[in-house]
């Protein structure tokens, strides 16, 4: 089955929803327009309940089949990103320094199309959950709307989430059973030692010094402590120390990300990371502080789901577009804290090769947005069929 003729048949208004949504990007958790906008589609769609104010401006729309059965969660993120657009397109962001640069304003309109169709049709036995949530990119929108209860409130038994992929040809679905994307972590490191003059540095207690070699052994963690058939990258990203080349000065700064796929890899580095600060610290006798922060956990696609959506996608586009062994990436993901609360996948759906996510000239390919929205639309149909 290809793209449902009837989404085919409302294209250009998907295209003005997410040129609409383009135009408008709004930052984090405060989503304001955005969410009026969605929530006016969705009730002019007529959708059975739109439950609003989750994670501030979030909503779960529920539709119900034409009998009873369980409850099927589809996702979309709305929120883009501070980043000043240069794609020179008529529908360009009219809000400077925010853009819709990882295609978010794609995603809510196909879940938006999705959400037309199936109030439409309600050829499902069960519910719908739409699920429209803000703060991907800054705040955990995804984590606090678990916070919130979402899942148990609306009693949703599976998840399944869609993101675009400038890396593949237009059309084309991919995914991975297991870690699909990975945990992310950030660090901040702050040496403090005793400043002066540069030249008696026997006075001083060096803090230079200290962060030349931290950054050494945190570069060396992945290399020398994990083994080679571990996944991490260790990435030190700031640097700042001193301001004068004839003062030695009394503080330092080291930050940076790590990305890993599995808890044990996560928690070794940590721990290594904690011991490096304290060595140094010790051996340079300087105070070294850090503080380490866990965001996203690994996105890790549940098998039996993962199956079931890659069986829908060759409905969708046909069987040799969709790849199910993608190679796993080390961007991070929100949907994550969605995936351990409850079974389901996400799946990468290209638009074309161009401009990669956060870049100033990306945008979204409207060409694929009823492709998304048939996918969502299936998923419902498929996972909860009528007698």
């Amino acid at each position: 089955m290809p793209v449902l003729n009837r989404i085919a048949g409302y294209a250009d208004e998907m295209q003005q929803w997410r040129r609409w949504l383009h135009r408008n990007p709004e930052l984090g958790l405060e989503l304001p327009r955005t969410a009026a906008f969605v929530a006016e589609r969705l009730r002019e769609f007529g959708v059975d309940e739109l439950h609003e104010g989750y994670a501030q401006t979030g909503m779960v729309a529920l539709i119900r089949g034409q009998a009873k059965g369980p409850v099927i969660g589809l996702r979309a993120d709305m929120d883009a990103l501070p980043i000043l657009e240069e794609t020179g397109a008529e529908h360009a962001s009219e809000t400077r320094g925010n853009m819709h640069a990882c295609g978010h304003d794609g995603h809510t309109t196909m879940l938006l199309g999705a959400a037309r169709y199936l109030a439409e049709t309600r050829r499902f036995a069960g519910t719908v959950a739409l699920i429209f949530q803000p703060g991907e990119e800054l705040g955990g929108g995804g984590k606090v709307m678990c916070d919130e209860g979402i899942m148990e409130r609306f009693g949703i038994t599976e998840v399944y989430a869609l993101h675009n992929s400038p890396d593949m040809e237009e059309g084309r679905f991919a995914t991975r059973k297991g870690p699909m994307m990975a945990a992310v972590d950030d660090f901040a490191i702050t040496i403090r030692g005793v400043g002066g003059h540069a030249a008696w540095p026997e006075h001083c207690v060096d803090p230079v010094a200290a962060a030349v070699q931290l950054v050494s052994a945190l570069n060396a963690i992945p290399a020398r402590n994990l083994s080679a058939f571990d996944n991490a990258v260790l990435s030190v990203t700031q640097i700042s120390v001193g301001s004068a080349t004839n003062v030695i000065p009394a503080e330092g700064f080291v930050a940076g990300t790590l990305r890993t796929f599995s808890r044990a890899v996560r928690d070794k580095v940590r721990a290594r990371i904690e011991e490096i600060c304290t060595g140094i610290g010790a051996a340079m006798g300087l105070e070294v502080t850090l503080e380490y922060t866990e965001d996203y956990p690994a996105t890790v696609n549940h098998p039996e789901q993962t199956d079931f959506a890659v069986e829908v996608a060759r409905e969708v586009v046909g069987p040799d577009k969709v790849d199910p062994d993608w190679p796993a990436e080390m961007g991070a993901e929100d949907f994550s804290f969605m995936l351990e609360a409850r079974p389901g996948a996400y799946l990468f759906l290209g638009q074309g090769v161009g401009p990669r996510c956060h870049h100033p000239k990306f945008d979204f390919n409207d060409e694929v947005a009823p492709i998304g929205a048939s996918f969502f639309a299936r998923i419902a149909e498929r996972a909860l069929p009528l007698e």
